[in-house]
């Protein structure tokens, strides 16, 4: 995966709207661990999901539009921290996995973040999960407090969203400790800029600190 650099602007963008690393630790930090986080609400009765894995086509799913009015409040996970031994990385080394998500009142998942690092590593990975109904080939936009924009493309689509993952050195490692929102961005199929924030309070000292959810 090739560092994509920073748009360090203040109207640094991604996208321009039409109409209007550490792969192997899948095996915790997926979208579907995202979907397995304890949501602060009750949940929606779950529907029917297609096998694990399975690819999903976009176009059948719609992604939450923040800005829709009689759209119940999104509803955000406290930033925590989960570590475990990855048995598919060389010497069964440790990884830890720093995550937030924001979801729907209903329980419906929204989109999250997961800044995984392995023991022993300067450079990390920031994992984006952004929900079906977007543009695949649109990728994903990730904005530091609207000054800083990072793109990818996605690597995968499973029945709870599509990821792509982002190449965090030191630098810009100290800049998400020291900021306030991180900003996700994808283009739904009218073409039209859906932004989905997480606010980073907290990041800092959860992630420096222990494990906040059991080791796995």
């Amino acid at each position: 995966m090739k560092d994509r650099g920073l748009l360090g602007a203040p109207s640094a963008r991604c996208f321009v709207a039409t109409a209007t690393i550490l792969t192997a630790l899948a095996i915790f930090v997926t979208p579907q661990s995202f979907a397995q986080q304890p949501s602060p609400q009750p949940k929606a009765p779950k529907q029917q999901l297609k096998q694990p894995g399975q690819r999903v086509p976009t176009e059948s799913r719609t992604a939450p539009d923040p800005t829709a009015q009689d759209q119940p409040p999104i509803v955000y996970s406290p930033w925590s921290k989960v570590c475990g031994k990855a048995t598919n990385l060389p010497d069964d080394k440790e990884a830890c996995a720093t995550i937030r998500e924001a979801r729907l009142q209903t329980g419906q998942f929204v989109a999250g973040a997961a800044l995984i690092e392995q023991h022993g590593e300067q450079k990390k990975v920031l994992r984006v999960t952004l929900p079906l109904g977007l543009q695949v080939k649109a990728g994903t936009c990730v904005l530091i407090d609207n000054t800083r924009a990072m793109q990818e493309p996605y690597l995968v689509c499973l029945p709870n969203g599509c990821t792509s993952d982002f190449e965090i050195g030191p630098d810009l490692m100290s800049v998400l400790k020291q900021s306030q929102t991180l900003l996700l961005q994808g283009i739904n199929f009218q073409g039209q800029l859906v932004s989905f924030s997480l606010p980073l309070a907290d990041f800092a000292k959860v992630n420096e600190g222990p494990p906040t959810e059991p080791r796995r």
